[in-house]
């Protein structure tokens, strides 16, 4: 939702979680190839909303997502989600703080896990030496968060 709200904002297009899609359409549970599979989709969905995005693209996900949920799950990463991630050029990543209730979905997992995974999240940020901000509020202050770190950060 956030990615769609500041994809509106900044008047640009946003490429959605294509996990999601992959997910919804397969009937098993899912592999760790199937990751993988899903971290090549959503590169592949990028490349395209790019040809298209003005002047700016929103992600609702990347390969850091990939990488971490892999790691958390199976306790490996592939590779090549290591090498897409090194030669990635996003410029700004917004880290969504623990701060909102958590809502059941059958596509999300380990709601104990919650704040641990936040901090693999930061760490893996801070260590790839990447510009990030923690995104926190509820409602349409989460958004005004967003949108106010991002204006920011993109200007300078």
């Amino acid at each position: 939702m956030l990615s769609q709200e500041l994809s509106a904002y900044f008047g640009t297009l946003w490429v959605p979680e294509y996990a999601r899609y992959y997910l919804n359409h397969l009937s098993r549970p899912y592999l760790p190839e199937d990751v993988l599979k899903m971290a090549r989709g959503q590169l592949q969905w990028e490349a395209v909303w790019e040809k298209y995005a003005r002047h700016l693209l929103v992600c609702d996900t990347n390969l850091l997502v990939h990488k971490i949920w892999m790691e958390h799950k199976y306790g490996i990463c592939d590779l090549w989600i290591e090498d897409q991630l090194r030669q990635s050029h996003n410029e700004l990543y917004l880290l969504c703080d623990t701060d909102l209730p958590w809502e059941d979905d059958p596509q999300r997992e380990h709601p104990e896990d919650r704040i641990l995974l936040f901090e693999k999240y930061r760490v893996a940020l801070e260590s790839m030496k990447v510009r990030f901000a923690v995104i926190h509020g509820r409602g349409s202050a989460r958004l005004d968060c967003a949108i106010k770190v991002s204006r920011a950060m993109l200007s300078g």
